[in-house]
């Protein structure tokens, strides 16, 4: 366990922020290797794999259910000194992981089919997107263990192994998604099922790996089966903080369905340079979003501890640097995205979509990467509402108007962009009024007491005496 209560919060952040980022981006990673080796099967399997991925917000919502609690919650006790507590927390949480997981192989037996044939641009598309969906959803569907164990490691600070086991699961999975997609050695190639079944062993095993780590090295919290069976109180704690940071990713899952419905008109070609260029921006949006995901188990750990003013300090200076690095990577977007986009596809069209989509949307970096870092103190805060009121509003001030320019005539794809960017900037400015708002409710009594406890008692002086 790792004590943020005390110590340089710039230095927990720039120490905490890499090895996240580096598990988020294998991550990322294994989405495009599974685009980059599909695209040679055609247009229609790249935006089958790209529309079905889309597929994976919808189970980030679940996933952010448990892992903003946990996150949350364990911080919070570790800032308490509470370590009961936290044992209790974490294997609640891991209960909640197997049910979900179970119930995402449910969901995706019974509806990939039905999602596909809502958003797909044509047959091809849908069979492709049915076909990838259904050999990725045991990757989905173990997610939820990694994602515990990664999100109870990261609220006591230690943020090494899950960065390791990721890194090794995006290492098989390279080495596995030629092999299984194109038939590379074996000369039975599997096409975009392939590309599912490559992440789904990648998954299992590094969630393996995760398990033995735990059972081995990891003292603070620890696997207690008796701890397994269902406690309400302890769930209903979890859910109170995870549910609306799982809204949030509905919300994007709605956000994104609407992207792809609104595409459908321009054709396959349109909807495969979105999910090419979407990825590729999700990728270089991790750095900021890694300085985000820090601050939340700083700021966790200091509610905990009651120190307000490191709450507030944390936030000041992770915005900072998310903004620092989102100027960065907004300016090598506008000059060189080929840099970004090369060697997806050999498709023209699709390509031009894909650098268009990248300049455009990339001027409103800086709006998402205070977005991150609200998002993030607000799961510190242990008060997750306001994210899902800032993220729904988001996709109604967007879904709405995009849909109603889709049916007007001359209706142009720029104009998908740039309404993003309007709902995008929106979303920034109430977060930060709504954050500023719970700072004021919840760190105002903190301030008090640290202010109480600065003030020294004035010495008793003894009755002066009277004269005789």
């Amino acid at each position: 366990m790792k004590d943020l209560t005390n110590g340089s919060i710039v230095r927990h952040i720039l120490a905490m922020a890499p090895p996240i980022m580096v598990g988020m981006v294998t991550i990322m990673i294994c989405q495009l290797v599974d685009l980059y080796f599909v695209s040679g099967l055609g247009d229609a399997a790249v935006a089958g794999v790209a529309a079905a991925g889309n597929a994976g917000f919808l189970i980030n919502a679940l996933m952010q259910v448990l892992g903003v609690g946990t996150v949350a919650l364990i911080a919070h006790a570790v800032g308490r000194k509470d370590r009961p507590d936290a044992n209790l927390i974490f294997n609640q949480a891991i209960a909640l992981s197997v049910l979900f997981g179970l119930l995402t192989l449910a969901m995706g037996a019974a509806l990939s089919r039905p999602y596909m044939r809502a958003i797909a641009a044509d047959q091809a598309t849908i069979e492709a997107g049915t076909t990838y969906l259904l050999w990725f959803m045991p990757a989905l569907a173990l997610e939820f263990a990694m994602q515990v164990l990664a999100s109870a490691l990261r609220a006591t600070g230690i943020v090494r192994p899950a960065m390791l086991v990721r890194v090794l699961a995006v290492a098989i999975n390279i080495a596995l998604a030629p092999v299984l997609i194109s038939g590379w050695g074996t000369g039975h190639a599997l096409g975009v099922a392939g590309a599912g079944l490559a992440s789904s062993i990648a998954v299992a095993i590094g969630v393996l790996i995760l398990l033995a780590h735990f059972r081995k090295a990891e003292r603070y919290v620890a696997f207690n089966p008796a701890q397994w069976r269902p406690q309400p109180h302890h769930l209903k704690r979890i859910l109170n903080v995870g549910l609306p940071a799982g809204g949030e990713f509905a919300m994007m899952f709605i956000f994104m369905a609407v992207v792809y419905y609104v595409l459908g008109d321009f054709g396959a070609a349109a909807q495969a340079g979105f999910g090419i260029g979407q990825r590729v921006l999700a990728l270089i949006q991790m750095p900021a979003l890694a300085v985000a995901l820090a601050a939340g188990p700083i700021a966790g750990q200091n509610v905990g501890a009651a120190n307000g003013a490191r709450v507030r300090e944390t936030f000041v200076k992770s915005a900072l640097i998310t903004s620092a690095v989102m100027i960065g990577f907004m300016i090598l977007a506008q000059t060189k995205p080929e840099l970004l986009l090369a060697g997806f596809s050999n498709d023209r069209e699709t390509m031009a979509i894909a650098y268009l989509f990248l300049r455009i949307i990339s001027l409103n970096m800086v709006a998402q990467g205070l977005i991150f870092t609200c998002s993030s103190m607000f799961q510190g805060l242990g008060n997750t509402k306001p994210v899902l009121l800032s993220s729904a509003t988001r996709v109604f001030t967007y879904s709405l108007p995009a849909i109603w320019l889709s049916t007007r005539p001359g209706f142009r794809i720029e104009y998908v962009w740039y309404l993003s960017i309007a709902a995008t900037t929106l979303q920034a400015g109430l977060s930060l009024w709504l954050l500023r708002r719970e700072f004021d409710k919840r760190l105002a009594p903190l301030r008090q007491d640290e202010a109480s406890k600065q003030v020294e008692p004035e010495p008793v002086r003894p009755p002066a005496r009277v004269p005789a």
